[in-house]
C-alpha cells in the first residue's frame, strides 16, 4: 500500500518539478540506486487539515509516529513517522504552522482561504494528493503572507502536496559522501540552498543534509501569471551511533534551514 502512495506522490511532484526527475535520472545514468530517505508535507494547524489529518493516510498504511519537533522562530510544530517493518519505506515528515501566532490580518487571509471550500474537501482520504483545493490565489495575499512567513505563502498557493523527496546518500556507491553529491548536483547545473551553509548538520550529530533551491514555476493568480518557488530535492546521509545503529530521526536545526529552500526569489 505504501508503495502506491509514494509512486503517486512522486508522479505529481515530478510533473510540477521536472528538475527532480532530471536529477533522479542523472543518478540512474551513473548506475546508482536511488532510495527515498523521506518526504515532507506542510500544512496549517487548523483541525480540518493539521498533522493528525495528513498522517491518517500513512497510519492506515502501517506507519507509526516516531519523533516530535518544534521550530519556534518559524512558528511550526512537526512530527515524523516511520514504517516499523519495512526498512526501505521512506520516513514521512509533516509540519504545521501555528496560525494564531501571527498578525490579525495574516490570520484573516488564511481563514478566508481555508473557508472558501466546504469541509468535505478536507475530509477526503486522498487529501495529501490534492494540491490547492481553493481555486486561484491572490498574488497580493501571497506577498502579504510572505512578509510574515515564507512557509505560509508557499502553502497558501501549493496546498496539499509533497514539499520534497530526499535521495538517501547511504544507498549510493560512487557518491557516498554529501560533498560528492553536492558537487555532482552543481556540476550538473543545479543551484543548492546555501542557507546555514551548503551542508546542514555534522557527522557528530549523525545526520547531514543538503538540498537544491526550489523549482521556479509559473502560477496563475487572480491578478495574472507570476513566477514563484515550488518544490525542491533533498539529499541526506545518516551515520551510525556508538552502538552501530543508524540515526533515523531528524534534527530541528538542520530542518530549519532546509525549509528555506522554497523561499521566494527572482528567477
Amino acid at each position: 500500500m505504501q508503495q502506491e502512495i509514494f509512486q503517486r506522490l512522486w508522479k505529481e511532484y515530478t510533473k510540477q518539478n521536472p528538475s527532480a526527475q532530471a536529477i533522479h535520472d542523472l543518478f540512474i545514468q551513473k548506475n546508482e540506486q536511488v532510495l527515498n530517505d523521506h518526504v515532507a508535507f506542510r500544512t496549517f494547524d487548523d483541525k480540518r487539515m493539521n498533522i493528525a489529518v495528513l498522517a491518517k493516510k500513512f497510519l492506515k498504511a502501517g506507519y507509526e509516529f516516531k519523533g516530535e519537533y518544534i521550530f519556534e522562530d518559524k512558528h511550526l510544530n512537526a512530527v515524523h513517522l516511520e514504517h516499523p517493518s519495512d526498512k526501505d519505506a521512506p520516513r514521512v515528515f509533516i509540519s504545521e504552522l501555528i496560525v494564531s501566532e501571527f498578525s490579525e490580518e495574516f490570520q484573516k487571509i488564511v481563514k478566508k482561504r481555508l473557508n472558501s471550500v466546504g469541509n468535505a474537501y478536507y475530509a477526503n482520504p486522498d487529501l495529501i494528493y490534492k494540491g490547492s483545493v481553493w481555486g486561484k490565489p491572490s498574488y497580493a495575499d501571497y506577498q502579504f503572507l510572505r512578509k510574515e512567513s515564507e512557509y505560509a505563502a508557499w502553502f497558501y498557493v501549493h496546498g496539499f502536496r509533497v514539499n520534497h523527496f530526499t535521495v538517501s546518500i547511504n544507498a549510493l556507491q560512487q557518491y557516498d559522501t554529501i560533498e560528492k553529491v553536492n558537487q555532482f548536483i552543481k556540476d550538473s547545473g543545479f543551484e543548492m540552498n546555501k542557507s546555514g551553509g551548503e551542508i546542514k548538520g555534522t557527522v557528530e550529530k549523525l545526520l547531514q543534509q543538503s538540498s537544491t533551491l526550489s523549482e521556479i514555476i509559473k502560477v496563475e493568480f487572480a491578478e495574472g501569471m507570476y513566477e514563484i518557488p515550488a518544490c525542491f530535492y533533498e539529499f541526506a546521509i545518516r551515520y551510525p551511533d556508538e552502538n552501530g545503529t543508524i540515526f533515523s530521526a531528524f534534527i530541528a536545526a538542520n530542518a530549519n534551514k532546509i525549509f528555506d529552500s522554497s523561499n521566494f526569489r527572482e528567477k
